[in-house]
């Protein structure tokens, strides 16, 4: 008889953590954990799709916050969805696919590219990338995964 997959213990993470999105070398930001939102979305500007080796790439900036290092990134598209803004209208995005990090563990998610500029977090995590991994978002807390002391922005440099 095959026993039950053994059940993950339920890890309880605040609206606010450092998260890494390791393969883009994005390491140690801070997201807002939004549950409202499905899809995360990572802050992108000078967004140009090219070709390579036969398949549809993205190249993009990102500047994580005002003080980090400019970033260039290229990786594959996954996809072209219809997303909703934070006013609510339907837009076409980019999705890339890559690794994500938190609370010490990693899996696969899904980003959508936009700008996020003006808005106060670069980086949404939305709640379809939460799904399945046993997350609880504790609603009244910010960095329960790690001292906030300890967590830096892409430079290095420690966030206040």
């Amino acid at each position: 008889m095959n026993d039950p997959k053994p059940k993950r213990a339920l890890t309880v993470i605040g609206w606010q953590e450092a998260v890494d999105l390791p393969d883009l070398g994005l390491t140690n930001m801070i997201a807002k954990i939004d549950t409202g939102a499905r899809t995360s979305a990572l802050h992108a500007e000078q967004i140009s799709r090219f070709e390579k080796d036969g398949a549809q790439w993205v190249r993009f900036h990102t500047k994580f916050d005002d003080e980090a290092r400019d970033v260039w990134i290229e990786c594959p598209i996954h996809d072209l969805r219809e997303i909703r803004n934070t006013s609510g209208q339907p837009e076409e995005r980019i999705v890339i696919r890559t690794k994500f990090r938190i609370a010490r563990r990693a899996w696969t998610i899904d980003v959508s590219l936009a700008e996020r500029g003006e808005m106060q977090f670069r980086m949404i995590v939305g709640r379809s990338a939460l799904s399945k991994h046993a997350i609880a978002v504790h609603t009244r807390a910010r960095f329960l995964t790690q001292d906030p002391a300890k967590a830096l922005d892409i430079t290095g440099k420690a966030k206040t």
